[in-house]
């Protein structure tokens, strides 16, 4: 999914950067954006709700049905919903690229994902929703690492300083495996997914 509002503009409306070029330019103005956008505006309940939940949706670049249906899911299943939710979002195949520093922004890896460039398990897959169980492994398909986005990735300039303890990634071999079902507190989300079940749970 595709969101037509530029992904700077985007970024101050949620106060959050979508993407590290979003980074310099939420920085220069940490405000909504518009004529208004300094202007101190009284938020209600339902506000704060729904704010959080297009945080999170737009930060693995979901649709809403996307993500009302992650979430019926997750409501569904056991322990804290909020926690499994994000659990559920985190497993999707463009994320798990996205993550293993395989594509350097989550619109980039669902792009990528969607032209067919990935396999999971030696099969190839092009549905960025395809969700990992632990234990598969993602590659970049053996015609399409000469291109320029996965050799940038083999040098690491996409990785995260710190990596996700949940994937065993080997950025030379352009290869990523999920070892087990991610834990909330190692997903780098900003979003308080509390307030998301709050807001589909009204």
């Amino acid at each position: 999914m595709n969101h037509p509002r530029p992904k700077a503009r985007l970024s101050r409306s949620l106060g959050i950067p979508l993407t590290r070029k979003c980074v310099r330019y939420f920085e220069r103005r940490p405000y909504p954006p518009g004529v208004h956008g300094r202007s101190r505006r009284g938020t209600s309940d339902y506000q704060v709700r729904l704010l959080e939940k297009q945080r999170l949706r737009h930060q693995y670049n979901v649709s809403e049905g996307q993500l009302r249906r992650a979430f019926d899911e997750a409501a569904r299943g056991v322990g804290k919903t909020g926690d499994t939710l994000v659990a559920l979002l985190e497993r999707r195949l463009d994320a798990v690229v996205l993550r293993s520093g395989l594509a350097r922004s989550i619109y980039q890896a669902r792009q990528l994902v969607a032209h067919g460039h990935f396999t999971v398990d030696g099969r190839k897959v092009d549905r960025p929703s395809y969700r990992l169980r632990p234990g598969q492994v993602v590659e970049v398909r053996e015609r399409s690492r000469a291109l320029p986005p996965f050799q940038l990735a083999a040098t690491g300039a996409n990785a995260d300083e710190s990596p996700r303890p949940y994937l065993s990634v080997e950025l030379t071999g352009l290869r990523a495996t999920l070892l087990r079902e991610p834990a909330r507190r190692e997903v780098p989300v900003i979003c308080d997914e509390q307030l998301v079940v709050e807001f589909y749970s009204r």
